[in-house]
């Protein structure tokens, strides 16, 4: 089996600086435009999928949708599992105000992206890797030796890699940006350093 994660293309809250999590805003004309660039992209590589299941939020689902179509595959089934991290009460703040209301012990820093750890109401990151292992135990059960593609967030997207590589999720979170409408590869025959396979032009975190 083959599982490729496309992160939903950008939505307002992205174009907006704020923390998303389960809230719904939809896709901009800038986000409706990457997932028609990854599709591109997709159908450049030749690549084949037998199913696609989606976040049930509107940001990814819409973009699983714009994939499906250009491809002519069947709509994508809505897999709950796939929504992004709960945010708790950050949820809605502006990004620029984790290092404002976070101690440096609860916050990380990567190369774009500034995580904060904790927040009352928000998951943890092994908690969002946790989630990611029920991912992949039920694309295990339900779909050996078939190319599936999953549309979903940053956070879980990450944490899929972290659980697939067997990788600490604190480095894994550190080790590459996951942008909108960006394309990872997780498959036996695929090294965990060269799971990013395509890029899009980004206008935000």
């Amino acid at each position: 089996m083959k599982i490729y994660i496309v992160r939903h293309g950008q939505d307002q809250d992205n174009a907006n600086g704020l923390l998303n999590g389960h809230r719904d805003t939809a896709l901009t004309e800038i986000g409706l435009e990457q997932a028609k660039q990854i599709t591109n992209k997709i159908q450049e590589a030749n690549l084949v999928f037998d199913k696609i299941y989606s976040s049930p939020l509107q940001r990814a689902y819409r973009t699983a949708e714009i994939i499906a179509n250009r491809l002519q595959l069947p709509q994508p089934e809505k897999l709950d599992l796939l929504i992004e991290r709960e945010y708790g009460i950050m949820s809605g703040k502006k990004i620029t105000d984790i290092e404002k209301l976070f101690s440096s012990d609860i916050i990380l820093k990567a190369q774009i992206i500034t995580y904060f750890l904790e927040a009352e109401g928000a998951e943890t990151f092994p908690q969002v890797q946790d989630r990611a292992k029920q991912v992949l135990e039920f694309l295990t059960h339900n779909h050996t030796d078939q190319n599936i593609l999953l549309v979903t967030h940053g956070d879980l997207g990450k944490m899929l890699y972290a659980e697939y590589y067997n990788l600490y999720w604190r480095d894994v979170l550190e080790f590459f940006h996951f942008g909108n409408s960006e394309l990872l590869l997780l498959a036996p025959d695929s090294p965990a350093e060269n799971t990013h396979i395509f890029n899009i032009e980004q206008y935000n975190h």
